[in-house]
């Protein structure tokens, strides 16, 4: 429904471009819009005329080298878009576009290993987790909103893309999470940012459809209930949808603080306070600490009433703290970490949403779904001047509860140590608008439990090869 009212303010807008009837004997003129040109900046044909037009293309390699005796994995996505944008016409403009992706060569990404009786993890969600055998038709209308703007600040109806500590991009594969709501930033005041909207719909990575917010809990593994039995909220839940705030603010240049809240309607609300302090120290070279809370609760009976189906446990309360030590000299980062989710309750934000905020998350692996957490992570990021080269290399330990204690264990992930190395290069000159990753990873294994198979494939003592591709323009 909302789709369509879109569409009809999209027709109301461009009502001056006549339609009629095509005659047989007529030459086609579907797209006679180049046909007509105006100077004049106050009509809305010079606004659609002088819109501008983005395209992105996208190729992903990746690789899953497991333990001996479980399925090893590949697949190779290309894909690309394009994004129109008009001009500003009395503060309003209209954005739409779309992407397509297609696999190009990968193994069976449907099939289920023999000994641990688990599908693939990582390879499928370049494509569309929900049909794996789906190699062609993997397409989405991905941004389709009016904006109106008004000096610094803005506000935008429709499927759109957004950033925030709960909902964000989390683009670690094909295409990133796009949202469809009500969404507004206000920059009016000096140092100050306010944002927040109103959510009702939401496309996740490694999906072509989208989902009302209740719908898209559970579109990804849902894991076990507090008892152990099998999660039942997929398809299940309540929701009127997500109201998000968020303010940040910065002080003297030094101390940055970042308020966020997010209610999810029927299910949870989460609470964010972080705050950073930065300091000078010699020429160049800056020291800050920070440190970050988050909070959240049960809101009702956690979005069913039959507490096997619900997503959240009805009453419960989880606590994650956070602090980060970071050293930064002209080229250079270098970063301690440290987080802790207590044993209170599990850390609870679905995975279709976005990735953790937390200063301890590495790519390609989550604290989500987990409560007892002790997680430590140091991060060397360095950029080879006037080379357009990074390089980054990252190591952490993840102490997690029992593969077994259910109520806290939601994944059945044991307690790993990751390593991560990537180096990234943007290319300039005659290749400028091209850009290329390569990041491996491994998770060793460093509970003290014997593990069955299903608690390794996928999850520890195995390595993951990314390359990615893109070309901008």
């Amino acid at each position: 429904m909302k789709d369509i009212v879109l569409f009809v303010v999209l027709l109301l807008v461009v009502s001056d471009l006549k339609a009629q009837h095509q005659e047989l004997q007529d030459k086609p003129d579907l797209w006679r819009g180049k046909q007509h040109y105006t100077d004049d900046s106050n009509t809305m044909l010079y606004a659609f005329k002088k819109g501008s037009i983005h395209g992105h293309a996208r190729y992903f390699f990746m690789a899953t080298d497991n333990a001996p005796g479980l399925t090893d994995y590949y697949a190779n996505a290309a894909g690309g878009g394009i994004k129109y944008e008009t001009a500003k016409y009395k503060g309003f403009q209209f954005g739409v576009s779309g992407f397509f992706v297609f696999n190009i060569g990968s193994s069976n990404l449907a099939l289920i290993d023999e000994n641990s009786r688990q599908p693939n993890r990582y390879e499928v969600g370049l494509f569309d987790i929900s049909d794996p055998a789906n190699k062609y038709d993997i397409d989405r209308l991905e941004e389709f909103y009016i904006k109106y703007s008004y000096r610094n600040s803005h506000i935008v109806f429709g499927k759109q893309l957004i950033n925030t500590p709960f909902i964000n991009l989390q683009d670690g594969r094909m295409r990133p999470t796009e949202v469809g709501g009500l969404w507004a930033e206000y920059n009016e005041l000096k140092n100050l940012k306010i944002e927040g909207g109103y959510l009702y719909e939401i496309s996740p990575r490694s999906t072509v459809k989208w989902y009302d917010v209740a719908q898209s809990i559970g579109v990804f593994q849902a894991g076990v209930n507090p008892d152990g039995s099998k999660s039942g909220y997929a398809g299940n839940l309540q929701s009127g949808g997500i109201g998000i705030l968020g303010i940040d603010y910065v002080y003297a240049n030094r101390l940055k603080l970042k308020v966020h809240n997010l209610y999810v309607d029927n299910i949870m609300n989460t609470a964010l306070l972080q705050a950073e302090y930065r300091v000078p120290i010699a020429s160049n070279t800056n020291i800050s600490t920070a440190v970050q809370y988050i909070r959240q609760d049960a809101v009702n009976d956690g979005g069913n009433p039959d507490i096997s189906k619900a997503y959240f446990t009805p009453g419960a309360t989880s606590h994650s703290f956070g602090a980060r030590l970071l050293l930064e000299k002209k080229d250079w980062q270098l970063s301690f970490n440290y987080n802790r989710i207590t044993a209170d309750a599990r850390y609870l934000m679905p995975r279709e949403w976005g990735r953790d905020p937390f200063f301890t998350f590495l790519p390609r692996e989550r604290n989500e779904g987990f409560g007892d957490v002790h997680a430590y992570m140091a991060k060397a990021l360095y950029k080879i001047r006037n080379t357009g080269l990074k390089t980054q290399l990252a190591a952490g330990y993840y102490y997690l509860p029992d593969v077994t204690n259910y109520r806290l264990n939601k994944y059945g992930m044991p307690s790993y140590y990751q390593i991560n190395a990537e180096l990234k290069y943007a290319f300039k000159g005659l290749l400028a608008g091209w850009e290329t990753q390569l990041l491996y990873l491994y998770k060793v294994n460093a509970s003290n439990e014997q593990l069955k198979d299903k608690y390794i494939i996928n999850k520890v003592d195995m390595g993951l090869w990314n390359l990615v591709v893109n070309f901008h323009f």
